[in-house]
C-alpha cells in the first residue's frame, strides 16, 4: 500500500467517525473550544470521559487531520513521511493517543518545528507525555484536562436543560439550589448519575463492563507506560490497592504493610501510586501545609466515585470521594481531623449524610439533602461547578 492510499484510508476513517458524532455534545466541550487557541495543545485526561469525540469535532469544525497513534495503518510507512504530506494540504493534524507511535517526542518535535505555520494538537491519558519526552516540547505545548462528566452535563445529556454553573462557596447557594429544584428533581438524577453518569458512555449502556474494562487498561496499560519496567508483584499491589479502596472504610494505604505483603520498597509503592494519580485513577489529598508529593496519611480515593457503585464497594466513601473529584485542585486534609475532613482554600469542610453535626467546620456537605439549612450544603451541588 503506497503512502496515498494509507492517506486516502486514514480520511475515509476520519470522515466516517466524523458521520457518527453523537449530536449532543457535552456542555465542557464549549469551554475547552475557547482554550484551544495555541497551535500546539495537549489534551488529557482518563480514559472515556471524551477525548476522541472532542477532538473530532474540532478535526470537523478545523478541517484538521485526524489520525488515532495506534492505527495499524500507520505500520505501513514512516509517521514522519505521512505527516509531512498531509501538512501541506491540511492547515494541522490532530493525533489523538500520541504515546503509541513509536519515537513519538522525536516525531512531534520535528513536525513542531518544521511546520511553523500548522497546528498540532495531541491527545493522551496523562500530562506526565510531555515531561516524559522532551523537555523543550513541555514548554512549547500548553496542556489542557478534560475531566469526568459532571452532575449539570449529566442532567444536560439527558433532559437538554442547561442549568448554570455554580461558584462554589461564593455563590448564594440557597438561591441557586431554589432555582435548579425548580426546574429539574435534581436528587433522582443526582443518584443516577452518580452509580453510572460519569463518563458519557453511560449513554451507550453497558456501563459496569465499560468501567471494569478502563479498569484493566488503566492498570495493565497506562501505569507500565508511565512508569517503564513493572513486575507481577508490582501489578498485584496495584491490584490490593484497588480491592483496599474499594472495600475499606479508612480511605488510607498502610504503607509498611503493604510493602511487606507485596515484597516491594517504599519508593516503588509510592511510584505506583503517583502513577495511579497521574493516569487519573486515583485522587490522592495531601495534607494541609504538606507539599511533599508522598506523604503518609494522606486520603486516597478512586478519582471516579462512580467506581464504588460499579463494584460494589464502601459506598460510605463515595461521599467523601465526590467532593474531592469536585474540589481536586484546591482541597487538602485537614490536619485535625476533629475539626473538619478538608480544607478549601481556609474554609473547612465536614462531610457525611443527612443526620451529620458539624464539627468546627465551615461547611457541612451532606447527601440526601436538596436544600442549603445554614452552614449545611447539599451534596449535589458540588456537581454543578462545570
Amino acid at each position: 500500500m503506497d503512502l496515498d492510499q494509507v492517506i486516502e484510508k486514514l480520511e475515509t476513517r476520519r470522515n466516517r467517525l466524523i458521520s457518527f458524532l453523537p449530536e449532543k455534545k457535552r456542555l465542557f466541550f464549549s469551554e475547552l473550544e475557547k482554550q484551544m487557541k495555541n497551535r500546539a495543545v495537549l489534551l488529557y485526561g482518563p480514559r472515556g470521559v471524551g477525548k476522541t469525540t472532542f477532538l473530532l469535532f474540532m478535526s470537523k469544525d478545523c478541517n484538521l487531520f485526524y489520525v488515532s497513534g495506534d492505527d495499524p495503518l500507520l505500520l505501513y510507512h514512516p509517521f514522519y513521511e505521512m505527516a509531512e504530506k498531509v501538512l501541506l494540504d491540511y492547515p494541522g493534524i490532530i493525533i489523538d493517543e500520541a504515546h503509541s507511535l513509536k519515537d513519538w517526542s522525536k516525531l512531534i518535535k520535528a513536525l513542531y518545528d518544521s511546520f511553523p505555520n500548522k497546528i498540532i494538537w495531541i491527545s493522551d491519558s496523562s500530562s506526565v507525555l510531555l515531561r516524559k519526552g522532551i523537555a523543550d516540547l513541555s514548554r512549547r505545548f500548553v496542556s489542557l484536562k478534560m475531566p469526568l462528566v459532571s452532575l449539570r452535563e449529566y442532567i444536560y445529556l439527558e433532559t437538554g436543560q442547561i442549568i448554570e454553573k455554580l461558584s462554589f462557596p461564593s455563590d448564594n447557594l440557597l438561591e441557586y439550589a431554589t432555582r435548579v429544584i425548580k426546574q429539574v428533581d435534581v436528587l433522582q438524577y443526582f443518584r443516577k448519575y452518580r452509580e453510572g453518569g460519569t463518563r458519557p458512555f453511560y449513554l451507550e449502556g453497558n456501563f459496569r463492563e465499560k468501567m471494569i474494562n478502563i479498569l484493566e487498561k488503566t492498570i495493565y496499560y497506562d501505569i507500565p507506560h508511565l512508569i517503564g519496567t513493572i513486575s507481577e508483584n508490582h501489578f498485584g499491589a496495584l491490584k490490593a490497592v484497588v480491592s483496599f479502596l474499594l472495600y475499606s472504610k479508612i480511605p488510607t494505604i498502610n504503607v509498611e504493610s503493604m510493602c511487606r505483603e507485596w515484597g516491594i520498597g517504599k519508593p516503588k509503592l509510592y511510584q505506583l501510586l503517583y502513577a495511579m494519580e497521574e493516569v487519573g485513577l486515583v485522587n490522592i489529598v495531601r495534607k494541609e501545609g504538606v507539599e511533599k508529593a508522598y506523604s503518609k496519611g494522606s486520603k486516597i480515593f478512586f478519582a471516579d466515585p462512580a467506581f464504588y457503585f460499579v463494584f460494589e464497594g464502601e459506598t460510605g466513601n463515595f461521599r467523601e470521594a465526590f467532593t474531592v473529584f469536585a474540589l481536586k485542585e484546591r482541597i487538602r486534609a485537614a490536619k485535625r481531623e476533629e475539626e473538619a475532613d478538608f480544607v478549601l482554600d481556609g474554609v473547612k469542610l465536614e462531610i457525611g449524610g443527612r443526620g451529620k453535626v458539624s464539627k468546627h467546620s465551615d461547611y457541612v456537605i451532606k447527601d440526601d439533602l436538596d436544600l442549603p439549612v445554614r452552614n449545611s450544603v447539599p451534596l449535589w451541588m458540588l456537581g454543578m461547578l462545570w
